[in-house]
């Protein structure tokens, strides 16, 4: 069977590495010049090479589960480096935490903040790994077309045992005090979700994976990830197509039987749309075809879009670690002008990325590498003059911090934000990470992963199961690829398994 892919990031690599191991014919149109979609990197004529999107290596298992299932491994590939430390916070008057790799180093760290912690970090991460364990194998590869899914003993059993959907805020305030505990515990789930108290405690999953299984870093940066699947894809004789618009999904029948790509028609048995699922209803369907109208679209938490300067600095910088954390103002209000009250933050919290500290491929000689990054309410009115107020904002603290100037080092600089993401991904609202992680938006409540109309027509990518972040991402597109295997061949094939 010929089948077509729509976008060509994680959740598209992913559906056409897993369909061309089942044997179909697949053609991956994607409408920028290179794969990777948000995970795309960016290279200056001066020498850096910048992530432009991911820089978490988090859940490593579902990489290696990944390509082990296409006859890989990760190693053969491309290399990973253990962080240690994971990463810093930076808090009010420059008082830091420093996050060890070691989980040992990090029970002492703990108890050396709030007496008893380390032990109530040994219960928190045994929970968080059973909720881990428990959403591996019973809830992130289902594809949550309907709530019989779901209605297993063991199922419901596991759910009622780990505080599945206590409020995530409720959750971490059982087990610890201090506010800079709290705070990085919260993290996650501000940069790639929602508000804390409307996040169920499922996500403290997110957690056991950042500190107890670590945080990584592919030497190369993300993009070799996204070489790594691009060359197993195309081992397996994918056929990619960039600048390649995809303008309508042509239809029959209530099937798919083509896409209409730069003016011209293409025949396909089947199709996985892993583009905006938002944009692929609204522009690529006729109405009578999508699952979904505006007025859901509208009504829809979106997760964070963010503010990106991507930074080449002449010098090193002693100070800064690979991840660092500007929590130097208040999450709660920042987190409220992202999803209670949508604007622009009046004090913001933001992260800086420095992965010369780890990689010396990134940058020149003696150079480093920066993107600073601002969470901000997807959907705000996007402009030069606000990037440049934000700039100054993030420059000033980031210098404060450092001890030394950097802004007058700056050899190369480009900002990212809520226009780019419309105009490179046809991002809805210029999301970046999809929908917000709350209850009301979690497995069968999150947008279907199949057409109801078009029967060969599935989704992938973070506006559908299992959601935002990279390893969802992959996921999401193993699911997609089954499902349209299943149908155009009415058995499961053993990769799917």
């Amino acid at each position: 069977m010929t089948i077509g892919i729509i976008g060509a990031g994680f959740a598209g690599l992913s559906a056409a590495c897993y369909l061309s191991a089942a044997g179909h014919e697949v053609h991956v149109f994607e409408k920028n010049t290179v794969a990777g979609g948000r995970a795309r990197q960016l290279h200056t004529a001066n020498g850096f090479i910048f992530d432009m999107g991911p820089s978490w290596y988090w859940m490593p298992a579902v990489f290696e589960k990944f390509f082990n299932d296409l006859g890989y491994q990760v190693n053969d590939l491309y290399q990973l480096r253990l962080l240690d430390p994971a990463f810093e916070i930076v808090f009010e008057k420059k008082e830091t935490l420093v996050v060890p790799g070691n989980v040992n180093d990090l029970h002492n760290l703990f108890e050396s903040i709030e007496p008893g912690s380390a032990r109530a970090l040994s219960r928190f991460l045994a929970e968080g790994e059973q909720k881990y364990r428990f959403g591996m194998e019973q809830l992130v590869y289902k594809p949550a077309l309907s709530v019989t899914e779901y209605l297993s003993a063991k199922l419901i059993w596991k759910s009622m045992q780990v505080d599945v959907f206590l409020p995530f805020s409720k959750h971490v305030r059982k087990f610890f005090s201090d506010p800079r505990l709290i705070a990085l515990m919260e993290f996650p789930v501000l940069f790639l979700g929602a508000k804390p108290a409307e996040t169920p405690a499922l996500y403290s999953l997110m957690n056991y994976a950042g500190l107890q299984l670590g945080t990584w870093y592919p030497q190369g940066g993300f993009g070799k990830v996204i070489d790594a699947m691009q060359q197993v894809a195309a081992k397996n004789g994918v056929v990619f197509h960039f600048n390649a618009n995809v303008e309508k999904i042509i239809s029959s029948s209530n099937k798919v039987t083509g896409l209409k790509v730069n003016g011209k028609a293409i025949p396909f048995h089947g199709l996985v749309a892993a583009a905006d699922y938002n944009h692929v209803e609204e522009k690529l369907l006729a109405a009578d075809e999508r699952n979904y109208n505006g007025k859901y679209w509208n009504k829809k938490v979106m997760a964070p879009s963010c503010l990106i300067f991507y930074l080449g600095i002449d010098k090193r910088l002693a100070r800064l670690k690979h991840h660092t954390l500007f929590f130097d103002e208040r999450l709660d209000e920042h987190a409220h002008q992202i999803y209670g009250d949508p604007q622009w933050p009046d004090r913001p919290l933001f992260y800086v990325c420095c992965p010369s500290k780890t990689d010396d491929t990134v940058a020149p000689p003696g150079h480093e590498n920066l993107f600073l990054l601002m969470p901000v309410a997807a959907g705000l009115t996007d402009n030069e003059d606000t990037r440049a107020k934000y700039y100054s904002i993030m420059m000033n603290r980031l210098e404060d911090f450092a001890g030394e100037s950097i802004h007058n080092h700056i050899v190369y600089k480009r900002s990212y934000c809520i226009k780019n993401f419309i105009s490179d991904y046809n991002a809805y609202k210029g999301n970046a990470y999809g929908l917000a992680n709350t209850l009301s938006q979690t497995a069968i409540l999150k947008p279907k992963i199949r057409n109801r109309q078009l029967k060969n027509l599935f989704y992938a990518g973070q506006l559908t199961v299992p959601g935002p972040g990279v390893p969802p991402s992959i996921i999401s597109g193993r699911i997609a690829a089954g499902l349209l295997d299943k149908y155009l061949t009415k058995k499961t094939h053993e990769i799917f398994v």
